[in-house]
């Protein structure tokens, strides 16, 4: 075998390596995602906008350089799937777990819904407590809440302010890892088949159809 045959069958190989590399450092750029909102949900507590905003730009990066990985949009595109969950995890992990570890519990009854009186579904329910009326109100956003003047709930209230007061009911941060891992599973998976397809995608010459239209 000559020295060009030799180097012909080498550099498939290495093409591959280099491949896997690069879906390596896809992976890993999931996973630095999903942890960084973490973080920045933790240094913005109480202000769920700031993760929120960050956690989609990364979402959005995350898709552009897997369809640069798979040499295609449907992977991409269904890469949106499992970043809700990676959204939602990252964003809510951080205020739950701050309103189990340091919130104070209480039974309240609900004497007030704000929508009653102009007919909106924004619910801002008035509580009062065994010391009196709470400076902070049970917000719901929606036009089926869980409570009704009068019913008897226990909430959960961050002392400090920062976090806003919720029911007891829907703070789960035991749940709110699992989302956010079963998100960052299915980027790893997404990740791992776009990898894949995007090599015998570039071994074969194919590019998506827009790319060839000069």
């Amino acid at each position: 075998m000559t020295a060009v045959d030799m180097k012909k069958a080498e550099s498939p190989a290495v093409a591959r390596g280099t491949y896997f590399l690069f879906t390596l450092a896809v992976v890993v750029l999931g996973w630095v995602i999903a942890a960084v909102n973490t973080g920045i949900s933790y240094l913005a507590l109480g202000t769920d906008a700031i993760p929120i905003v960050i956690g989609l730009i990364g979402c959005i990066v995350f898709a552009i350089v897997l369809r640069f990985l798979h040499c295609a949009w449907w992977l991409a595109v269904l890469s949106f799937l499992p970043a809700v969950f990676v959204l939602v995890g990252s964003v809510q992990y951080a205020p739950e777990v701050t309103l189990d570890g340091r919130g104070v519990r209480e039974t309240v009854r609900i004497t007030a819904d704000s929508a009653a009186a102009n007919g909106g579904s924004n619910h801002r329910f008035t509580l009062v407590g065994r010391l009196g009326e709470l400076k902070e109100t049970l917000d719901y956003d929606g036009d089926h809440p869980d409570w009704e003047v009068g019913d008897r709930i226990e909430v959960i209230s961050d002392p400090k302010g920062v976090v806003p007061l919720e029911a007891a009911s829907h703070v789960d941060s035991g749940g709110q890892p699992g989302t956010l891992v079963m998100g960052v599973v299915g980027w790893t998976c997404i990740t791992f088949l776009a990898g894949l397809r995007g090599f015998v995608r570039r071994s074969a010459g194919r590019r998506p159809a827009f790319e060839d239209i000069d």
